[in-house]
């Protein structure tokens, strides 16, 4: 039978013993009564499909609630669902109580419950009464098992004190749901109002600061760590009469007064308060009983997070600057750190900007191995001693050396747990753009340029901190130019979330490319999209979750849209950049080729790229095999898209000026001009004042053949 099918004719025969049969499925949402079900559910006599919502509108919200956990349970047991149901009015009044018996299937393919069933009214029993008990014993039974599930499973994943006590004043009590709670704890010998509901804000004030001696259940709960049950009004003023008055103006008619009890210690006491007379059978106290023992259980586990972020939020305040005083003439500077989410949500990772003697100032990242007390410890003091070595002057190569040896040294105080740190040191000069870059182990700085290409800037470096106390820090000298960002980090945003530092540069290289808005919108999105809305950094709430520390710092040059307050989309024309090979570096000829590769990532056409980059490495390599100098390579990239201008241009301090020769097919050398003037549109060489410089240019084109041009 589906939803919405005429119900079949032994509905009649069910309708003349008063007993309505309905239908639910819940893929369709929909329910299906007949008349009989329809009358009572207080709706005109007649077979009617309602929607969840229709019909929910029909019942007690509690009973709604338990309607669902019956299902779930009688299904897992192959069972019948049984529960009792209050029909309410448009008014909010009880009108009739009915009896419902299905039995209900889950289809697995349809991912739905299907149930048929029948309403039967019944005879209410005065709540509260063994008879109310008694008459929906199954009910009772089956509503209390799926009950304390989901109460267990809502009060494990509250994480705080104030989201403990909303889950708790939200759960809907088998058939005895109390509508006022109320959680005391100790301090001292005195009694607090941890949390309440049901009551008036302020109505709290009487009970917040109550001596334990006082005549109270509450205070004599926690005192004697035995629960009190209160049945009656009567019940109450005879038996704490000097606190009566207090309760009285509450308007309640049965008190449960429960200690919160956790590893034999009693912290605390709740409070369950009902409007109407509850015996407080057997089985209504192992309720109660179970649900005082999750929740002492929840508000420890809350309070021991509470503790703990606020141990994290102080001791990463301690370590960390506050860029907020940091003013940089013609730059911009955002940071964020997000701790791991593991433990004491504490690590290694850190940044720091630093004003420098010379009118500079340094930024500096890095990573302590590990994720615990003690990597914070040691990026606490070595963060400091970075701080006093740069105050004193020295170059970055130099800030290193001493760093490492520094780390060395507390490190092997603790034989058995030796750490290590990586770090990257840049000194930036706020007038020219120039940044001096000592690099210790860590990944290489990105640079986004002003048109919004993404360069990952290979630089050199040694090995990380208090590895070698005699290691050496090269260091690598780059430009920023106006309205070019520069980012570096620590390995957690590039690796969290299954991405290895391949793959995870790409994910980055794709936010940085794609952004537009200002530098601290940029930093907010980087953090972002790596684990979701970012909880925790230098201006929010701590993140929840995460596999590895996090830090960050972004530097803009003002002139081209990514300066602080600036937005990202006015791009100048031009995208330059600048790299030096040094004669003891021919590795970074792979370097240089992979760059002009990701400036072209947009060029059109595909053969003048692999033009250029062959060109770049014979420039670079014709440096170093014919002279004793370094090699400047420069390129820079104009014009509209789709017609823009490729300059490359390589200077050495040589005097010798290159001579296109006629090489033979054994000759290996000599090839160099030939080849740029086959595969260049223009180039020539000019002369310095120390030395030289050849360069090329390529003219996008989709026509371009790469016809050369002499032009010395």
């Amino acid at each position: 039978m589906r939803t919405g099918e005429p119900l079949p004719a032994v509905g009649e025969a069910l309708a003349a013993l008063a007993t309505g049969l309905w239908h639910w499925d819940t893929a369709t949402g929909l329910v299906t009564v007949d008349a009989e079900a329809a009358r009572l559910l207080g709706l005109p006599a007649e077979q009617v499909s309602l929607t969840e919502a229709q019909t929910r509108a029909r019942l007690h919200p509690v009973d709604w609630n338990e309607i669902t956990g019956v299902i779930q349970l009688a299904v897992a047991e192959g069972t019948l669902a049984e529960v009792r149901i209050r029909i309410m009015d448009e008014q909010g009044q009880v009108v009739r109580v009915v009896r419902s018996r299905s039995k209900p299937t889950f289809d697995r393919a349809r991912k739905a419950y299907l149930l048929i069933g029948t309403l039967q009214e019944v005879t209410e029993p005065t709540p509260g009464t063994p008879a109310g008990r008694s008459a929906v014993t199954g009910d009772w039974r089956r509503s209390r098992e799926a009950f304390l599930l989901d109460a267990g499973r809502a009060l494990a994943e509250a994480r705080s004190t104030q989201e403990v006590l909303r889950v708790t004043a939200n759960l809907s009590m088998p058939g005895f749901s109390p509508d006022g709670l109320a959680v005391f704890g100790v301090e001292g010998d005195r009694l607090t109002v941890i949390g309440h509901h049901g009551q008036q804000r302020g109505t709290e004030s009487p009970f917040s600061d109550m001596p334990l001696d006082t005549d109270y259940p509450a205070a004599e709960v926690v005192r004697t760590g035995r629960a009190v049950y209160l049945s009656s009004a009567e019940q109450y003023k005879a038996r704490y009469p000097l606190t009566w008055p207090l309760a009285e103006r509450f308007g309640r008619r049965s008190w449960a007064f429960l200690p919160l009890t956790v590893a034999g210690r009693t912290m605390g006491a709740w409070m369950a308060a009902f409007t109407y007379p509850v015996a407080f059978t057997p089985d209504e106290r192992s309720v109660l009983a179970t649900v005082a023992r999750m929740l002492a259980q929840a508000l420890t586990r809350a309070g021991v997070a509470e503790s703990e972020r606020a141990l994290t939020d102080g001791l990463q305040r301690t370590m960390l600057p506050r860029l907020g005083s940091q003013r940089i003439p013609g730059m911009g500077v955002a940071a964020r750190y997000v701790p791991t989410g593991g433990g004491l949500q504490v690590g290694g990772d850190w940044y720091d900007v630093i004003p420098l003697p010379s009118g500079r100032f340094a930024l500096v990242i890095g990573d302590v191995q590990g994720h615990d007390v003690r990597a914070a410890g040691l990026m606490g003091q070595l963060r400091i001693a970075l701080r006093a070595y740069a105050s004193e002057g020295h170059r970055p190569d130099a800030v290193l050396s001493r760093a490492s040896r520094f780390l060395h040294g507390i490190s092997d105080e603790d034989p058995y747990d030796p750490r290590f740190a990586t770090c990257v040191y840049v000194e930036v000069d706020p007038a020219s753009g120039l940044l001096d870059i000592a690099r210790a182990g860590h990944p290489d700085p990105a640079i986004r340029m002003a048109d919004g290409t993404v360069l990952t800037r290979p630089t050199s470096g040694g090995l990380p901190l208090g590895i070698d106390p005699d290691a050496d820090y090269p260091t690598t000298r780059l430009a920023l130019e106006p309205g070019e960002t520069m980012l570096i980090c620590t390995d957690g945003l590039i690796e969290t979330g299954g991405h290895d530092l391949d793959t995870g540069w790409r994910r980055l290289r794709r936010i940085l490319e794609e952004h537009r808005g200002d530098l601290e919108e940029l930093a907010d999105t980087l953090v972002q999209a790596v684990h979701g809305p970012s909880s925790h950094h230098t201006t929010g709430p701590l993140a929840d979750r995460r596999e590895d520390d996090i830090a960050m710092l972004l530097l803009s040059r003002d002139g081209g849209g990514c300066g602080c307050g600036d937005t990202l989309t006015a791009a100048p024309p031009v995208r330059r950049s600048v790299l030096t090979v040094a004669q003891d570096e021919p590795e970074r000829i792979a370097v240089a080729r992979q760059q002009q590769r990701e400036l072209l990532h947009d060029w059109a056409v595909p053969d003048q790229v692999d033009s250029a980059v062959l060109l770049v490495s014979e420039l670079l390599t014709n440096v170093l095999v014919h002279t004793d100098s370094d090699a400047l390579l420069v390129t820079e990239i104009t014009g509209e898209v789709g017609e823009r201008r490729l300059r490359i241009e390589v200077t050495d301090a040589g005097d010798d000026l290159p001579h296109k020769r006629r090489p033979g097919e054994l000759a290996s050398s000599g090839r160099g001009l030939v080849l740029i003037e086959l595969l260049a549109h223009a180039w020539g060489v000019d002369p310095r004042g120390e030395g030289k410089s050849i360069w090329f240019e390529l003219y996008e084109s989709v026509n371009g053949s790469g016809d050369g041009a002499w032009s010395l």
